[in-house]
């Protein structure tokens, strides 16, 4: 998969690492700065795939910014404003952006934008598509669908993530404290056996299926997807 780099300009510092812990999370490479005087000397050289550009910055705000940005380079920009007025959104497009997202946002809202506008500026799908085969099973977390044995099973999401999880990385082990972080995420208040029943649930859907792999548990210390 091609790596996908974020610029986040903002002048807020929680703002910032709140996007920066999200885009890490789905696989971004993500650079911060906190004006935009320094973002656009850092441009050429750190040639974003999308830059998230604050408006209300000061020296320079993010409307000149986006002025900058534009004189070298059609790389798409989505523009972060604290304001809705139509004359904001009216002009950040007119002034080449390609999207805006109006704070207060949720991380989840951007990821979708970005993925759309990459979508369009011509990435292609199979570089984004984060899918897993093995013997009798499929994964495939870009459409939410389990395939075992050429059938699409019934999967709830949170199921699925986790067994991506596992999959994608077999034969490591994992805390239960590891997956609550990594597959639930570190806002998720929960307790170890929100893993142990998703588990249980994966195992009666996938026990018996092939001799080539297999959703084991590490006494005393986790899960792990086994391969042979």
């Amino acid at each position: 998969m091609a790596t996908m780099r974020v610029m986040v300009v903002d002048d807020d510092n929680n703002i910032c690492e709140y996007l920066r812990l999200y885009l890490e999370k789905e696989g971004y490479v993500v650079e911060i700065f906190h004006d935009g005087k320094s973002a656009v000397d850092a441009f050429s050289k750190y040639d974003p795939t999308i830059v998230l550009l604050d408006v209300m910055m000061p020296n320079m705000d993010g409307w000149q910014v986006c002025r900058e940005l534009r004189k070298q380079s059609q790389v798409p920009i989505i523009m972060l404003t604290a304001k809705g007025e139509t004359f904001d959104k009216v002009l950040g497009l007119e002034l080449g952006a390609d999207d805006y997202v109006v704070k207060p946002f949720e991380a989840k809202e951007v990821i979708a934008r970005i993925k759309a506008i990459l979508r369009r500026s011509g990435y292609a799908d199979n570089e984004s598509v984060k899918k897993v085969e093995f013997e009798k099973l499929t994964i495939n977390l870009t459409n939410y669908e389990m395939i075992v044995n050429g059938k699409a099973i019934d999967t709830p999401p949170k199921e699925l993530e986790l067994i991506y999880h596992l999959a994608s990385n077999p034969n490591k082990v994992y805390t239960r404290d590891q997956l609550l972080d990594e597959v639930w995420g570190f806002d998720y208040y929960g307790d170890s056996r929100t893993v142990d029943v998703h588990v249980k649930r994966l195992r009666e859907k996938l026990e018996g299926v092939s001799d080539k792999w297999a959703l084991k548990t590490v006494w005393g210390v986790g899960y792990k997807f086994e391969t042979k």
